[in-house]
C-alpha cells in the first residue's frame, strides 16, 4: 500500500520552514481564527486561493466547487456562507471564477459526461439565461464569456441567500465581490460587482 511518503516529507519541511521563520506561528494560528474574508472559488488544482491573493493560512476562509457555484440547496455552501458570516464575522465575500474552467467547458462541449452532469445543469442555465451574449463567438470565446457570466450569475446567488440578506437588515458590514482569475499569466480581475446592501443589490440586479 502506498502511504504518499514524499507528501508527509514536504509537509514537514514546509512546517520546519515556517517555524524557522517564525517560531510562534502556528501557536498564535491555532488560537484563533478571525478571517476577513470568504473566497467561494473552483475546485481546480490550478486556482489555490490562499496562493493568489499572497495570504498566510488563517486570513481566508474557503468554499470550493467545480465551477465556482452557488445553489441555493446546496447546504455545504449555505452551511459555509453562514458559519463565516454568523460565527467568523468575515467582512467580504468573494466568489472568483477562472478562465479555462473544465467545469464551464464541459458544460457546453455537448457530450455526456455522467455524474457530473447534474451539478453542470447549473452552468447550463447560465448558458440559457445569457444566450444573446453567447450567440456567435467561438467555442473558446463562448467558455471564456461564460466563465464571467457566471460569477456575475453567483454573486447575485450570493446576495439573494438568506443569510446575507439578514446580515445586511441587520446592519452588518458585509460586501459580495465578482472576480475572475486568469491562469495564463496569474491576474485577477475585478467584475465590478460590489455589493453591499440589500438596496443596493436590488438597483443593480438587473445590471450584473
Amino acid at each position: 500500500m502506498k502511504r504518499l511518503k514524499h507528501l508527509f516529507q514536504r509537509n514537514l519541511e514546509w512546517a520546519t520552514g515556517i517555524k524557522e521563520a517564525n517560531p510562534d506561528f502556528f501557536t498564535d494560528l491555532s488560537r484563533q481564527q478571525a478571517p476577513d474574508y470568504l473566497w467561494i472559488g473552483c475546485s481546480d488544482s490550478r486556482v489555490p486561493a490562499n496562493q493568489i491573493v499572497d495570504l498566510p493560512p488563517g486570513e481566508l476562509f474557503v468554499h470550493r466547487n467545480i465551477a465556482n457555484v452557488v445553489v441555493h440547496t446546496d447546504l455545504n455552501c449555505l452551511s459555509v456562507i453562514h458559519f463565516a458570516v454568523n460565527v467568523l464575522k468575515i467582512k467580504h465575500i468573494i466568489v472568483c471564477g477562472h478562465y479555462g474552467c473544465s467545469g464551464v467547458k464541459a458544460a457546453i462541449d455537448g457530450k455526456p459526461h455522467g455524474f457530473i452532469d447534474n451539478w453542470l445543469c447549473h452552468i447550463k442555465d447560465v448558458s440559457r439565461l445569457n444566450y444573446s451574449k453567447l450567440q456567435g463567438l467561438s467555442q473558446e470565446d463562448k467558455c471564456d464569456k461564460l466563465c464571467e457570466l457566471n460569477v456575475l450569475e453567483q454573486v447575485k446567488n450570493v446576495c439573494q441567500t438568506s443569510i446575507v440578506q439578514n446580515a445586511w437588515r441587520s446592519g452588518i458590514e458585509l460586501s459580495v465581490h465578482g472576480w475572475i482569475y486568469n491562469i495564463e499569466n496569474g491576474i485577477l480581475r475585478d467584475m465590478d460587482t460590489c455589493i453591499t446592501s440589500l438596496e443596493q443589490f436590488s438597483e443593480r440586479c438587473g445590471e450584473i
